[in-house]
């Protein structure tokens, strides 16, 4: 089906006022720490919280944009959407809920350094105590029990990663080989960085890759699959629609289903270890701990402790404690990548259950959220958004993960004690 060009063109109109609107807020610019701080952190031994507070942001990282005139601008937009596309209108509820959003964004960057910016963080990107259902255990407890796990396979030599022996000029020329290969027209560059704190990140076009970082060869196929195919993949699909271009722009909303998407196709293509697992689920524990009252020296020092290297356990610190105060509420984001994961993994298996097996690309046409992939598949239908014109392999071609995925819910139903008593005598 077709829709009304007349509407489309409406539709891009107001969609590009939001691209251009949400230009200039980078969450994770605003809120970095300078190489300074870790330097001191470490030379006074690791005992004093770092020095970051509301002055420091001010002073060294100033916002790019004034944040009041920025909150109208966005309310501006949302009530043009309400007056033009109807209130009632599916596209426009979602439109409209991503400039709250973004007004929501620019406050807790306003925050920056105070109390509020982790109660509005929470508002965002959710809290540790938050449940999958009613009654489930809560994230706080899955990262619990999966570091029990973790670490009864990492003590076993077989699980330890390989050096980190490929520096990054290296690592720049292998992504930009495998992914010429992966968009061959979508003019994609990896390009070394010296100012970030992350040893890489995907951009609109780009990958950056930090110029000190070293990696293995099991870093470089997470990267490919995690900022190349999922990252990268649906900013390119989202930027390529005809009317919807805010698709290609991810709000807070969008980035459990985007990170849960990138850890789900880690694991799917045998990309991802235990030890990658055991840092993400430490970040878990992290912010778990950041919610209950410790700061970032109790927390850098759990970490520590329970067998991280210095390197990790202050780059899971920082990325909990970034800002906010170093004693006080977390930036929750990082609960992403397992809320994430758990949601659409569940959503995989139910969808491959019910043979709905077409609802399962629609999570790559664009930044969406989970809980709107029903309302983007009608869009698809009626014409307003296209198809993603990247899908990775394994969600292109479904049979092998179909097969798979047949006996997940029957395996799952199986009694897990009963099978320790049945099997233990066995290992």
């Amino acid at each position: 089906m077709s829709a009304d060009p007349d509407y489309l063109a409406l539709v891009r109109q107001l969609s590009e006022r939001m691209v251009l609107a949400q230009r200039p807020i980078r969450i994770l610019d605003a809120i970095k720490w300078s190489g300074t701080v870790r330097k001191d952190f470490f030379a006074r031994g690791c005992r004093e919280l770092p020095r970051v507070d509301r002055d420091y942001y001010r002073e060294k990282n100033p916002l790019e944009f004034e944040p009041a005139a920025k909150r109208a601008e966005f309310q501006d937009i949302e009530r043009d959407i309400a007056r033009k596309l109807g209130q009632l209108n599916p596209l426009a509820q979602i439109m409209r809920r991503m400039c709250r959003e973004y007004r929501s964004v620019v406050q807790m960057l306003e925050a920056r350094g105070e109390p509020d910016f982790g109660t509005i963080s929470v508002d965002l990107y959710g809290s540790a105590s938050d449940v999958f259902h009613a009654g489930d255990p809560t994230l706080a407890d899955l990262g619990t029990a999966m570091e029990d796990t973790l670490t009864n396979l990492l003590q076993n030599r077989s699980m330890q990663e390989s050096p980190k022996d490929i520096p990054a000029a290296q690592a720049v020329e292998m992504l930009n080989e495998r992914l010429l290969k992966v968009f061959p027209d979508a003019g994609i560059r990896v390009l070394l960085n010296d100012q970030m704190t992350a040893d890489a990140a995907a951009g609109s076009d780009y990958l950056k890759i930090r110029s000190d970082a070293r990696f293995n060869r099991l870093d470089i196929d997470v990267l490919e699959v995690h900022e190349g195919w999922v990252h990268l993949g649906t900013t390119l699909n989202g930027g390529a629609q005809p009317a919807c271009t805010f698709l290609g722009k991810g709000p807070p909303s969008a980035t459990t289903t985007q990170e849960g998407l990138a850890v789900l196709t880690e694991i799917l293509t045998l990309r991802s270890s235990p030890s990658r697992l055991y840092r993400l689920i430490n970040r878990v524990r992290a912010v778990t701990l950041a919610e209950d009252g410790a700061s970032f020296v109790d927390v850098f020092h759990y970490l520590r402790d329970h067998g991280m290297g210095e390197d990790d356990a202050w780059s899971i610190a920082m990325r909990v404690f970034r800002g906010s105060t170093p004693d006080g509420k977390p930036f929750t984001k990082d609960l992403a990548y397992m809320r994430g994961f758990v949601q659409t993994y569940n959503f995989l298996r139910l969808a491959m259950s019910e043979g709905r097996l077409d609802s399962l690309p629609v999570l790559f046409c664009g930044k969406i959220t989970l809980e709107d992939i029903h309302t983007w598949r009608l869009l698809i239908d009626e014409g307003v958004v296209e198809a993603p014109r990247f899908v990775p392999p394994h969600f292109a071609d479904l049979q092998g993960l179909a097969t798979w995925m047949s006996f997940s819910r029957f395996i799952a139903s199986l009694n897990f004690d009963q099978l320790q008593a049945d099997y233990g005598a066995l290992l």
